[in-house]
Order: structure tokens, then sequence, then C-alpha cells
């Protein structure tokens, strides 16, 4: 739903501003101007932020009954970008000196494509999930997600989408991913751009075409078979792999002797490594669990495995809590074989 409850608003018609009391159905919102409370269309308002960073002009206001409100011609909407961008509409208050300061933002997908997407939008603050959304974004449309507070997005945000076409084309990839991170300097950079500009919000491209299917190279087994190379049946290939494991140790005097010359990267270089080894043997070996045990200490580690698990699909859930054999420090994966 595009407005809220307690959204300030614009009534286009006659320039006054109000706010959003009551949202009556897909259509339609009951708002207050000036004490007065009455439905409103909502292709009849607007949200107040565009005036505010327009030229500023003495419009005469003229006072209407609701009985005798004329539709409202479509409006243009202004072209931002190419493909699909991810919107960002600072929402302003007044501090205690009557200065414009950003409450929140709003948020919002904008398809500047003549193709219809499905998407799978998802936001993280400090790594944990806090918000996610499957919706259809029209051809030459904006989508409304939702809104953020301004002082979360100094929680380091990042922005997942997954987009794939509504009518699925076999020329076409099946899905397309993509991430964006923010950081607080960017945000502030940004909003001053915009505030000099005059412009009502900004942007990021998450892709300008969606991209066509990549095909699989094919292998010729004759050749790979002739050079001394193990060509195995696919429903054989399980019993010629190595044995997974349901509970991989990646404390490092586990996996070397000779660790107490090597930094700290190439540690973690070499954990990573052979967490990588067992997850993919436990997906090929279709287990229904894996157990990761990688202490406790900086939680570097630990949050470098839940990083690489977020985006896997075979991943069903994970999760690092408390149990009696290792405390705080394992995560346990499940998997949806």
């Amino acid at each position: 739903m595009k407005y809220e409850p307690g959204d300030k608003i614009l009534v286009l018609l006659t320039n006054e501003e109000g706010k959003v009391v009551e949202v009556m159905n897909e259509k339609m919102v009951m708002i207050e101007v000036k004490g007065v409370r009455f439905p409103a269309y909502m292709d009849q308002i607007d949200f107040p932020y565009f005036k505010m960073f327009s030229e500023k002009k003495i419009v005469e206001k003229k006072k209407i009954f609701i009985d005798n409100v004329k539709p409202e011609k479509g409006r243009v909407k202004m072209k931002v970008g190419e493909g699909v961008l991810l919107a960002f509409m600072p929402v302003f208050n007044k501090d205690i000196f009557d200065d414009d300061v950003v409450e929140k933002l709003k948020i919002y997908l904008i398809n500047q494509t003549e193709t219809p997407f499905t998407f799978h939008y998802k936001i993280f603050f400090n790594g944990e999930n806090d918000f996610e959304l499957k919706n259809t974004l029209e051809p030459l449309s904006d989508f409304y997600l939702h809104n953020v507070d301004f002082e979360d997005l100094s929680d380091n945000p990042r922005f997942d989408v997954e987009f794939a076409l509504a009518s699925p084309d076999k020329k076409k990839a099946p899905y397309f991913e993509t991430s964006l991170k923010l950081r607080a300097k960017q945000l502030f950079k940004k909003i001053e751009e915009i505030q000099v500009k005059n412009e009502p919000t900004f942007s990021y491209p998450l892709f300008k075409d969606y991209p066509d299917k990549v095909d699989e190279e094919k292998v010729d087994l004759s050749r790979l078979g002739n050079a001394g190379f193990r060509v195995y049946e696919a429903n054989k290939v399980r019993e010629n792999l190595p044995p997974a494991r349901s509970v991989v140790d990646l404390h490092i005097e586990k996996l070397t002797d000779s660790w107490k010359h090597l930094s700290n990267f190439e540690i973690l270089t070499i954990q990573l490594k052979e967490f990588n080894r067992f997850y993919d043997l436990a997906v090929a070996h279709f287990q229904p669990s894996l157990t990761i045990i990688h202490g406790v200490g900086t939680g570097k580690l630990r949050d470098e495995i839940h990083e690489i698990l977020r985006p896997k699909k075979e991943v069903k859930s994970f999760v690092n809590q408390y149990t009696a054999a290792y405390g705080y420090g394992a995560t346990e994966i499940y998997f949806s074989h």
C-alpha cells in the first residue's frame, strides 16, 4: 500500500497539505486537511516532498467541495534512469530549530523497462534479515516497498533482490540476483546532492538489461576418458565422492599441525576453504543437515560463514544457538533437498 496512516500528503487540485487518517480500501483513503476529514481517491493526492524540492510558486487556493472534484489527468512520471532501480525518497520533518531533517526514507523499486518482473526483496541490518517481500513489478511503474527510519541506516543496511521474468523466456536467465550495500556517508552525500538539485529522490541502478540464459558448455566425455580422466555415470557420482561429515570442526588446530606462524587472514582462508569443501559434499550427498563448529572468538569466522549461507538456495535455514555440546560456537545448517 502506497500510503499509511500518519503520512503527510498534498491535495493535487487545491495544493493544500494534510495527512492520511485511515486507509479505506485499495483506491481510497480518509484524509484530514485543516481539521476537516473527507475521503479521497489515491490519484487525487501525492506526497508533499516533490513540492518541497520544486520551484516555489504562490498558488491561489480556491475553495472546492469534495463532490465537485474532477478526476485527475494522468501525470507524466519523470524518467530517473534505465533498467530497474532502487529509489529512496527522504521524508523530512522539522527539528527544534525549525530546520528540515530526514525522519525516514520511503523505498521503491522503479521499473523503466517494458517488461514485468517478479521479485523477492530482502533488507538486512548488521547481517540480520529485517524485512522481506515478494510481488510483481509492472512495466514502466514504481512499487512502494516499505519505510526505513533514518537512524537505522547507520546499521550497515544491505538490500538483496532476486528478479525473474513474469513470463518465462527460454532465452533468458531463470532468475537474476543483485545486492546493494549502503554506508551512512554515502547516504548523507546523496541527500545533500538531491537538495542542491531540487530533486525528491535518489536511486541506484540494479540492472539495465535482464540477462540472457547462459548455455552450459558441453564436454566431450570420450575425449576426457581418452585423456586419462575418470568419467562416471550421473547416478553413480555419489559412490565416487569422498565421504561427507555431519559435523565439521573448523578450529585451526584441527585442520593443520603447522599454524602458529600463520596470520589471521591465512587462518581464516584455510577455515573457509575447509567449510566450502564439506558444505559441497553435504549437498552432493543430500545430507539433511550439517553442523559447523566455528568457535566463539571475535565472531569473524561465524559471520563469514553466515554471509556465504544466506544466498544459497539449497539452505532451508541455519541457526547459531546455544547447545550443551558447543555452547554458541556452532552453526546448524538445514538443507531443503
